[in-house]
């Protein structure tokens, strides 16, 4: 029997997004900490979010760019969180997971399978492409990697395939890089920032179908 897939939607400002995502089974729902997104939220616009939540829902993670520990204090004292996305160096991750005592997946963009790590003191990998020259935003900015590149990697931890997802190519992705859960974020929008109902549930229900299709 296939193994379940895990699924997160990432990058909620809306209610309709969140209620979508929770209704369809999402796995984790996240909310972005960093001003240059165009999903960015407040402490105060997460907080009325993540309370839409119920009691064993989608845990709520909070994704976060380079944060110094005031900032993610400050987040952590408006919001619950269950988990942390961190894109900064690994020493500084696992700082902040020492700290906050959270569990900490940690951002790696990548090219090559060379690229992928074997060791991580972490608690998750988001795997993704590398930035493109020119971008200022981190994170695969909707760029998929190569999906085959992963498909032998012996991952020290959980992990989740990010950028460039849709409903269109997520159960292909699956099929081909052998990922165990993924990460969306503008392949279900209707508009940069505004997530689209109909859009989270198709991928959800092609991700339960690309689980079928792993190796």
């Amino acid at each position: 029997m296939a193994q379940p897939i895990g699924i997160k939607i990432c990058g909620l400002t809306e209610p309709e997004g969140l209620d979508a995502a929770i209704a369809h089974g999402a796995d984790w729902v996240g909310f972005v900490f960093f001003a240059r997104s165009p999903r960015a939220v407040t402490p105060a616009q997460a907080a009325a979010l993540a309370a839409r939540v119920p009691s064993g829902g989608p845990r709520r993670i909070g994704l976060f760019v380079a944060p110094d520990d005031d900032a993610i204090a400050a987040t952590l004292d408006a919001v619950a969180l269950d988990g942390l996305q961190i894109y900064a160096p690994m020493p500084r991750a696992l700082e902040i997971r020492e700290k906050f005592r959270l569990p900490v997946w940690h951002a790696n963009g990548v090219t090559t399978a060379e690229d992928l790590p074997a060791t991580t003191p972490l608690d998750g990998l988001v795997i993704e492409s590398r930035p493109p020259a020119g971008a200022d935003r981190p994170g695969g900015n909707a760029q998929p990697i190569d999906w085959t590149i992963t498909k032998n990697w012996q991952a020290p931890v959980p992990w989740m395939l990010a950028g460039g997802l849709t409903p269109e190519t997520v159960a292909r992705a699956i099929a081909l890089s052998g990922a165990p859960a993924v990460d969306v974020s503008s392949g279900v929008e209707s508009a940069p920032g505004r997530k689209d109902a109909r859009l989270i549930a198709r991928f959800i229900q092609a991700a339960r179908q690309g689980a079928h299709q792993r190796p």
